[in-house]
């Protein structure tokens, strides 16, 4: 089955569409990369419904401590009209992905370059358009990363908040989803419904747990069980705990600083966690997509690199 006609499929039978999906925006394949050989990537999704949980923290701290471990990591802000990984680093991006979807851009002009190599693809903040883009559009995003000449090792997509199609589709199209949840009851409660739509529509069955703002191990493994133990008995999915992201002053400072506080200070206990999610992350075997039916990042790759 097409990637992309199976999950816009999926859609129909959610919002009774039938519009069709565009075909993702045309760039030239340079003649220096012919027949280089493409390193699997490995895309991941970070999300976590409710709003506030500290995602795009995450993202930006787990992409920089990967970067520093000698990665090549793409982060892809997929938080569409509300973008603000680029604020974060305290970057000044001039385009975004509606430059792309027009026409006016490709993916590789879009790169911003943060510290440690880490390259950023903003979402455009305060543009009503991409707020209100179609899933065909979404679907031309996903699939203009078919057409980079040289996959990164890792992608992460920064989702949006909230339960969108935006925030289905691009969570649905990773190899994997990791879920920030905070101790708030709205959270869990976010978090919950997120696996819920994830794992009936889109046959997503595993999802890798992150406690954020935690004041102990202790805490976060408790908050971990209270999300798992619903999801065992209402859901066929399995919630792996990942890690954990202590309460730090020190992130609270990078924030202001707009820098992220593994690069700012690496000693913090806040970076020490951001790293040692980045090992665990490092360490995933890799992922199955034999029979993939949905679109996704990297759909057409087909031969993994030996050694992942």
């Amino acid at each position: 089955m097409n990637q992309a006609w199976g999950l816009k499929d999926m859609f129909n039978a959610i919002t009774g569409e039938r519009d069709k999906v565009p075909p993702a925006p045309h760039r030239p394949h340079q003649a220096a990369n012919a027949g280089a050989p493409r390193r699997r990537c490995r895309a991941i999704a970070v999300a976590g419904g409710k709003g506030g949980v500290g995602k795009t923290t995450v993202a930006v701290n787990l992409g920089m401590s990967l970067a520093m471990a000698g990665r090549d990591v793409m982060l892809l802000d997929a938080d569409m009209g509300l973008a603000n990984v680029d604020v974060l680093l305290g970057l000044a991006p001039s385009r975004h992905l509606g430059h792309l979807l027009d026409g006016t851009a490709t993916l590789e002009e879009l790169v911003l370059e943060a510290p440690h190599g880490l390259k950023v693809i903003p979402g455009g903040s305060g543009a009503r358009r991409l707020a209100q883009l179609g899933n065909g559009e979404h679907a031309a995003v996903i699939r203009a990363f078919d057409e980079l000449p040289r996959p990164p090792d890792y992608l992460l997509v920064d989702t949006a908040a909230g339960l969108s199609d935006n925030v289905a589709m691009f969570a649905a199209a990773a190899d994997d989803v990791v879920l920030v949840v905070c101790d708030e009851p709205a959270s869990l409660t976010d978090a919950y419904a997120l696996v819920k739509v994830l794992s009936r529509d889109f046959g997503v069955r595993r999802f890798r747990f992150v406690a954020n703002l935690v004041r102990n191990a202790g805490e976060a493994r408790a908050l971990h069980q209270k999300l798992a133990k619903v999801s065992d008995r209402f859901l066929d999915v399995v919630l792996d705990f990942l890690g954990m992201v202590p309460q730090d002053e020190r992130l609270r400072q990078a924030i202001r600083r707009q820098n992220a506080v593994v690069d700012l200070w690496p000693a913090a206990r806040s970076s020490q966690a951001f790293k040692q999610l980045a090992g665990a992350v490092d360490n995933w075997e890799e992922p199955a997509r034999a029979g993939l039916d949905r679109i996704a990042f990297f759909g057409g790759q087909t031969v993994p690199v030996a050694g992942w």
